[in-house]
């Protein structure tokens, strides 16, 4: 299926990526390195978070669109097709369920459930979350298998770190430092994170994402990135 940019999408930022992105990666790149192409739903926490990785030997280029689910794949699927030939790499969207207490929510899990499915079908990898992304971090601290909503999450770490993660979490300055946050701080582990991720998959993987919370994925990327770290 071909799929053509509204006018009105010309100027987003994920079609503004696409010459000068493919330049510097033509003339940066080793020929052994891993390529890795983030696409997130959110503009600031999650591509800030994969951009902190201090990877050796693979290319990471992360960034967010402002779009999520179906939209999101869309988007995605769009703007690989305009990359040059020679751009091959292992695309990863990132985005989560997200419900909305007052949007519809049986069009919700359609959506995101057709937006998982059809990634897949165009070869692209998914790290989602169910409720949000949050989860993976507060994996980092404790196994939880209780549903909850993102706002629940987010007093999870504002408590954790002593803020309104609400208020403060999202910004461009906090959100550059999560990395290395949970890295230094000595209650969270990304070992534990990675445990707890794939025991919440592997309990609820027989239904779908939808229906899967709480449950993230984000734990499958992180280990691939894990893989190219500097030692």
């Amino acid at each position: 299926m071909s799929r053509h940019s509204k006018k009105t999408d010309q100027n987003k930022a994920w079609n503004k990526r696409i010459g000068a992105a493919a330049a510097y990666k033509r003339n940066s790149r080793q020929p052994n390195d891993r390529r890795f192409l983030i696409i997130c739903e959110g503009e600031n926490t999650e591509p800030l978070y994969f951009k902190a990785f201090p990877v050796l030997q693979a290319e990471v280029e992360a960034f967010g669109t402002g779009r999520s689910k179906t939209s999101l794949v869309d988007a995605t699927i769009d703007y690989v097709a305009r990359l040059p030939r020679d751009s091959e790499r292992e695309v990863w969207l990132v985005f989560d369920m997200d419900h909305d207490p007052i949007k519809d929510s049986a069009l919700q899990r359609e959506d995101f459930n057709h937006a998982v499915s059809q990634a897949e079908r165009y070869g692209f990898r998914v790290a989602y979350s169910n409720d949000a992304f949050e989860l993976w971090f507060v994996l980092h601290y404790q196994y939880l298998d209780a549903a909850m909503t993102r706002r629940e999450y987010f007093e999870l770490l504002g408590r954790r770190w002593g803020i309104s993660y609400e208020r403060e979490g999202k910004r461009h300055r906090f959100c550059a430092t999560l990395y290395q946050r949970l890295l230094d701080d000595p209650l969270a582990s990304q070992e534990n994170a990675i445990r707890n991720a794939e025991r919440l998959f592997r309990q609820s993987q027989h239904i779908s994402p939808a229906e899967q919370n709480p449950c993230t994925t984000v734990y499958q990327l992180v280990a691939e990135l894990n893989k190219y770290l500097k030692k």
